[in-house]
């Protein structure tokens, strides 16, 4: 049995003081079972009971996706666990019981076209830097908040898909969503994870820290949910969403054809999921992401009712200690304000591409609402019950800092009222061109106002005068004993990271 991808590392959560784990491994098709085995540090070789997640003898040529489920216990110090299947040997390390994880964060594994390709002569070197910082400093998990694939070539090389993209948009939304279209749509999605997740650079990494991901719109396509209504509902891009969604299920999140996720948050019909670490001392983390793709579309990013069930998760966070909570939004909360841009677009004609990466942001017209409520929550949370809300972003191919603040009255505590986002971005894909990382940088605003007294900011980055760091970038995010997380941005050609600090509310240096 030959294997095409993985291992590939899933996290499915902790309890109890046990750090739970799924993996992840594409092989050609065989009527064996493959065997995986585990050893902890100090323990005895255990074996994990295969799932079998999809067979793909058409989709995906002489395929077969298996997932093993295993959890191990955390004891009074780091340990690393072995394993091993078909004759593949990995090793992964699991935190002490009484720490937080170690964690890095990345984006945008990919290119969007063929040109932005040939551009880069190492498209993978920042892999290899992060597989070389992991060997010093040991990641726990690895957060990935979007694009971890590009389909964007899926009209160019679908030859009834280009045909179709041609047409004027009051015939191609009349057009059906063929049998044909459906069987080359599949084998696309199937075959371009395998291609990208198998990189010898990416692959090293996915073997070796558990994941936690969720997909933007370059894992469906380019600026989907973005489009016009008309657009968004036809056959045609219905069919290829539901291909793209049940790929990111089966190879993102490590699922079955309908199979809910362990850390999925009930009742929401998205694939947001949520999870709380809780080390034995001292502090604890909480880690949400929110899928701003599955309901989105030209009104909004996340259903009202999907929403709810969002708050009614964070509600039930317990109060007991202090505590960090990390947000990944795919799409950066703080960011310049390019609205204005996009209304003067749509009155002219021929612009439609810019017009749905404009219409993409948070701070487009129709989310800007969506997005102060989103705001109001998040502050609510952090000055009532103490949580020093962290945000985790990619999409824009720059690194940036960004920080949200209530100027309001009610919080006793001053430093509950600053929300920070961190935004790292692109692990593969090249940062904007010069002139339009000048235009951010010498003509957008950094400062707007969001509400009475509640304004957003983009800061200068740290250890630099500029606002954003034009080149590739990984975020490693490592916790020290006192609670607070030294966030550390690895940027290409860089040899010392960029750091900020993000202290618990309430911090007290320890001493």
């Amino acid at each position: 049995m030959a294997v095409k991808m993985g291992p590939i590392l899933g996290f499915r959560g902790q309890r109890q003081s046990e750090w739970r784990i799924s993996v992840l491994l594409v092989t050609d098709v065989q009527t064996n079972v493959p065997t995986l085995t585990f050893l902890p540090t100090g323990g005895a070789v255990a074996a994990a009971t295969a799932t079998l997640l999809k067979a793909m003898p058409e989709g995906n040529p002489n395929s077969q996706a298996w997932r093993w489920d295993f959890s191990v216990k955390q004891t009074d110090v780091e340990q690393q666990v072995s394993y091993e299947v078909l004759g593949v040997r990995a090793e992964f390390w699991v935190p002490a019981k009484d720490s937080m994880p170690n964690s890095a964060y990345a984006s945008c594994n990919g290119f969007s076209s063929a040109k932005v390709k040939n551009s880069c002569k190492v498209p993978n070197r920042l892999w290899e830097d992060l597989a070389a910082k992991h060997a010093e400093r040991h990641y726990h998990l690895l957060m990935m908040g979007g694009d971890q694939v590009y389909a964007d070539s899926i009209w160019d090389v679908i030859p009834e898909l280009r045909k179709w993209a041609g047409l004027p948009v009051a015939q191609a939304v009349k057009r059906s969503f063929t049998a044909d279209m459906a069987r080359k749509v599949d084998q696309f999605y199937g075959a371009l994870y395998i291609e990208n997740w198998s990189q010898k650079e990416a692959a090293t990494v996915l073997a070796r820290i558990p994941t936690l991901m969720m997909w933007d719109d370059h894992d469906i396509f380019d600026g989907w949910g973005s489009y016009s209504q008309d657009l968004q509902r036809c056959e045609v891009h219905q069919g290829i969403f539901k291909a793209a969604r049940e790929y990111f299920a089966l190879y993102q999140l490590q699922l079955a054809k309908g199979e809910a996720h362990p850390l999925g948050i009930q009742p929401s019909t998205s694939f947001a999921y949520g999870c709380i670490i809780e080390p034995a001392r001292d502090h604890s983390i909480a880690i949400l992401a929110l899928d701003m793709r599955d309901d989105r579309d030209d009104s909004q990013v996340i259903a009202p009712a999907n929403w709810k069930a969002i708050y009614d998760w964070l509600d039930a966070l317990p109060d007991d200690r202090p505590r960090h909570l990390l947000i990944l939004s795919s799409i950066p909360v703080v960011h310049p304000d390019f609205s204005i841009i996009e209304q003067t677009l749509s009155i002219f004609p021929g612009q439609q591409e810019l017009e749905d990466d404009l219409r993409d942001h948070w701070n487009s017209p129709a989310h800007k609402q969506e997005r102060l409520r989103f705001i109001h929550r998040l502050l609510a949370l952090s000055q009532t019950r103490q949580y020093r809300v962290t945000l985790l972003s990619g999409d824009v191919h720059v690194g940036a800092v960004g920080v949200i603040t209530s100027n309001r009255d009610s919080a006793g505590d001053r430093s509950a009222q600053v929300i920070s986002q961190l935004t790292s971005s692109g692990i593969v894909h090249p940062a904007p061109p010069g002139v339009m990382l000048f235009f951010l940088e010498s003509v957008m605003d950094k400062k707007f106002a969001d509400d009475r007294d509640i304004t957003s900011e983009m800061t200068p980055f740290p250890g630099t005068r500029t606002h954003f760091i034009g080149t590739r970038n990984w975020l490693a995010l490592e916790p020290d004993e006192s609670g607070r997380i030294w966030a550390n941005w690895h940027v290409e050609n860089v040899t010392q990271p960029y750091t900020k600090v993000i202290h618990p509310i309430g911090f007290k240096l320890l001493g």
